[in-house]
């Protein structure tokens, strides 16, 4: 097969249904959990949560969510690219980029979770 077929997919891949959790799942999940809270009350809340976290970013600061992580703003440096198509250099300008380190508990929770659905020991090597 080509490119996209099983050769190229990892193995619990093809076992298990993974997903993306899109911002509206998100506001379902908190609804579905939270049944005193309308669907309405929910988008809110998210909204409210998101747009307070990227104006923090915007502003430089970081955030700390103990047991889950980190979100701060890495710089990228000026650099001279290459443009693919011409192949003559480009100068890319410095960038300030959002950038997410898991904490502790959120690591070791992933990790347990997928030694679970793989059927291995969580500290062994894959």
């Amino acid at each position: 097969m080509g490119p996209k077929g099983p050769l190229f997919r990892p193995r619990f891949i093809e076992r298990y249904s993974f997903s993306d959790m899109t911002r509206s799942d998100l506001v379902e999940a908190l609804a579905t959990r939270f049944s005193q809270l309308t669907h309405r009350d929910a988008e809110f809340a998210v909204k409210a949560i998101l747009d307070a976290m990227g104006e923090a970013l915007v502003k430089g600061h970081r955030i700390e969510i103990r047991g889950f992580g980190s979100f701060s703003v890495n710089r990228r440096s000026p650099r001279i690219g290459r443009n693919p198509r011409s192949g003559e250099s480009v100068m890319i300008p410095e960038k300030r980029v959002p950038h997410f380190k898991p904490g502790k508990a959120l690591r070791e929770q992933v990790d347990a979770r997928t030694a679970e659905i793989l059927g291995r020991d969580p500290q062994s090597p894959a």
